[in-house]
């Protein structure tokens, strides 16, 4: 049975004990199947997350002509072993500019993004296209600079949907990968590179993209825009690129540090409302530094306060809207600024966090790509999510504190954590024990009722 699409998070009345495994990491899930197509040989992804956007990302590529195996994780539903046979660097040959290679994206913007870059590697036509919400997010930028590799993308508005015309242009195929690196670093020193600039002004996944590639398509790739030189899903990429195992084998995908913030935050709820230590941790958080958001933890501290001053360019990822949801109750006002970006993701981010929290009671002032959020008393209301799983996470979040918080199209936390509701009213200690009940007839929902699909 679906989720409802109004459901109604019941605030808990005492402290939970507990320690919540958290899905694998999108971010990392579709940049390693990017990789794992371009490598030599069979790469199996363990604990790879299986959400909407990955979902997306495995049915692309075997449209493309790879062979992808998707197999359960038994230590979480949500997680795959993902195995991909890599073609070493091939690209199957697309359509035609009649009868184009057809690729959905859905509203995934690394899957719009990341293939984008990765057809041109092949021959022939691809034509990507997705929702209307993904006609509308940037790509100019991405375009630009696959343009000026020497591809030809043809797009009326520079978005999409586009038609990418693959190349010729891989100095890297069979042969090269049967080379040892050093072989190989020789070979790219002495070859001519082709060269573009990419400005990630817009998108950090325009740079990431191009990087995925840059190996097999011999790029060499100049980052512009704002925080170039230090932007944490760039970095994300670069390191992936090194340590990837290039000829197939084993790669471990690690939690998704996004998608913990939610029980972080929950932690920090319930020691506020309660005055306990907090006892809601996430399993196995990530130490790689990769994932900019497992910062999220340390942010978060009940006994420490909230910094005045929070950067999404430079502090936080995705959960910057965790932390702006939990800015109410930080007894300062909060300022969020260089959120520009977020205005371009699955929904006008800015506008949707400063509405819905007014709706809810909150004093939340925009200035430009700056939110002040200031000490405020909240109520129930029936939030608007505007398809975005993370303004539906978010706001329950909230819920488990705030009585009245009802959760409009519940099932969009799909794109990327599917059984979001199930850990929310799981017992302990693989839960919160929460109560969710339908929005409309206030009957509870059982675990059943609660995945998103």
């Amino acid at each position: 049975m679906p989720l409802p699409d109004l459901i109604e998070i019941v605030p808990l009345t005492s402290p939970v004990r507990a320690e919540i495994t958290v899905p694998g990491s999108k971010s990392i899930t579709n940049r390693a199947l990017v990789l794992a197509a371009l490598a030599g040989g069979e790469t199996a992804l363990q604990g790879a997350l299986w959400s909407e956007d990955t979902q997306v990302m495995v049915e692309c590529l075997q449209e493309i002509g790879f062979m992808v195996n998707v197999e359960p994780d038994p230590d979480e539903t949500c997680n795959r072993t993902i195995t991909v046979y890599g073609l070493g660097g091939k690209v199957p040959r697309g359509g035609t500019v009649e009868q184009p290679l057809e690729l959905f994206v859905g509203n995934a913007g690394t899957a719009a993004r990341f293939l984008a870059a990765m057809v041109c590697l092949g021959e022939g036509v691809y034509k990507l296209h997705g929702v209307p919400r993904m006609h509308e997010r940037p790509q100019a930028a991405l375009f630009g600079a696959l343009r000026e590799l020497g591809y030809r993308v043809d797009s009326p508005n520079d978005r999409l949907p586009a038609l990418i015309h693959g190349g010729s242009g891989s100095s890297r195929g069979h042969e090269a990968l049967t080379k040892t690196e050093t072989e190989w670093s020789l070979l790219m020193s002495a070859a001519t590179r082709k060269t573009c600039r990419v400005s990630i002004e817009e998108s950090s996944q325009f740079a990431s993209a191009l990087l995925l590639g840059a190996i097999t398509g011999g790029w060499k790739i100049s980052v512009t825009g704002e925080n170039a030189e230090e932007s944490p899903y760039v970095q994300m990429t670069s390191e992936l690129v090194k340590v990837f195992p290039q000829r197939g084998g084993v790669f471990e995908i690690e939690p998704d540090a996004s998608s913990g913030s939610y029980f972080w935050a929950a932690g920090s709820l319930l020691a506020w409302s309660f005055k306990t230590l907090r006892t809601v941790t996430v399993a196995h958080w990530p130490g790689s530094g990769w994932q900019v958001d497992s910062r999220f933890r340390d942010y978060s501290k009940p006994t420490v306060a909230f910094p005045k001053t929070t950067s999404r360019q430079s502090d936080l990822g995705d959960s910057i809207m965790t932390a702006i949801v939990l800015a109410p109750f930080a007894g300062q006002p909060v300022k969020f600024t260089g959120l520009g970006r977020l205005r371009q993701q699955e929904c006008e981010r800015v506008v949707a966090l400063r509405t819905e929290l007014t709706r809810c009671g909150a004093r939340a002032i925009e200035t430009g790509d700056t939110l002040e959020v200031f000490p405020s008393s909240l109520h129930g209301a029936e939030i608007e999510t505007y398809d975005d799983h993370r303004m539906a996470m978010c706001f329950a979040v909230l819920g488990l504190k705030i009585p009245g918080i009802k959760i409009k199209n519940p099932a969009c936390v799909k794109k990327t954590f599917p059984n979001f509701f199930q850990k929310l009213a799981a017992p302990p200690p693989h839960g919160l024990s929460a109560e969710i009940h339908d929005g409309r007839t206030g009957r509870k929902l059982e675990p059943g009722e609660l995945f998103a699909d």
